[in-house]
């Protein structure tokens, strides 16, 4: 199982760094749209959407990512511009507020319409993310996806080593508050490093702290839809590693909200300064 796991994520790593650095900008994001679908297909299980229904379901989503991604330079590009910044001000409400609430009641909700209108603005949201941070920096999404693999590595081994104090063992019985301690030393580490060799300030530990806070939130998230959809990941895609959504869980509420620091007014004028 270790094997298989180790060699499908070499192989995804190559694979999405050879695209993220040498393809065009249409081919990114053609490409991240083909994986926002298949998590949305996901999505769709999890939820427990019928086999016409997902397909109505996933349809909707290409129609909107095609609308997007083709209407830049025509009468509609305003419109579109609303659509993004609706999609990431809803999704930066979800996890910093109604997330919390969430996980601690760990209600399930069975409004089908309700749970696919949420999945249609997180994901896009992510995918908007993807595409927003690449488009400013590949080396800005490259660092931040980093931070999020390196917290979920870090809180593996440390939960596995040290571990005794559940997280949220009804959700994830796994997951310990030694592995989040452990996740966020690593944090902490790799920002001193970065802060000292590239001459940041550091307060950008802070972020990174946060940055691993709401990717454990996405990973608890995904772990409460699984748990209350009885299955143990969300396809089979993926060999040793579940399925898609089962490896974005940890980016889909932080990829969307360091775009919106980035790219919006009242945090660009937080933005940390060059010592």
């Amino acid at each position: 199982m270790l094997k298989t796991r180790v060699i499908t994520a070499v192989i995804l790593t190559i694979g999405f760094l050879m695209v993220l650095f040498l393809a065009s900008k249409m081919v990114w994001t053609c490409f991240t749209l083909v994986a926002t679908l298949v998590g949305v297909w996901e999505w769709a299980k999890l939820i427990k959407l019928n086999k016409q229904e997902t397909h109505i379901y996933v349809s909707f989503a290409l129609a909107i990512g095609l609308l997007l991604i083709f209407t830049i330079d025509t009468s509609f590009a305003l419109y579109r511009d609303k659509i993004i910044d609706g999609l990431l001000k809803l999704s930066a409400l979800f996890w910093i507020v109604f997330s919390p609430i969430w996980l601690i009641s760990r209600k399930k909700i069975n409004q089908k319409l309700l749970m696919a209108c949420l999945g249609l603005i997180l994901l896009l949201a992510t995918w908007i993310g993807l595409i927003g941070l690449q488009s400013k920096s590949p080396w800005l999404l490259l660092g931040v996806l980093a931070i999020v693999w390196l917290a979920d590595i870090a809180a593996y081994f440390a939960g596995k080593r040290f571990g005794r104090h559940k997280l949220a063992p009804e959700i994830s019985p796994g997951k310990t508050w030694e592995g989040v301690a452990g996740a966020i030393l690593a944090a902490t580490i790799y920002g001193l490093v970065f802060c000292y060799y590239m001459h940041y300030s550091r307060w950008l530990i802070v972020g990174l702290w946060l940055i691993v806070v709401l990717s454990v939130m996405g990973d608890l998230f995904e772990s409460l839809l699984k748990r209350q959809a009885g299955v143990k990941d969300s396809s089979h895609l993926l060999p040793g590693h579940g399925g898609v959504l089962d490896r974005i869980d940890g980016l889909i509420p932080t990829l969307p909200l360091v775009l919106f620091y980035i790219y919006y007014p009242l945090f660009s004028s937080l933005q940390l300064h060059v010592r």
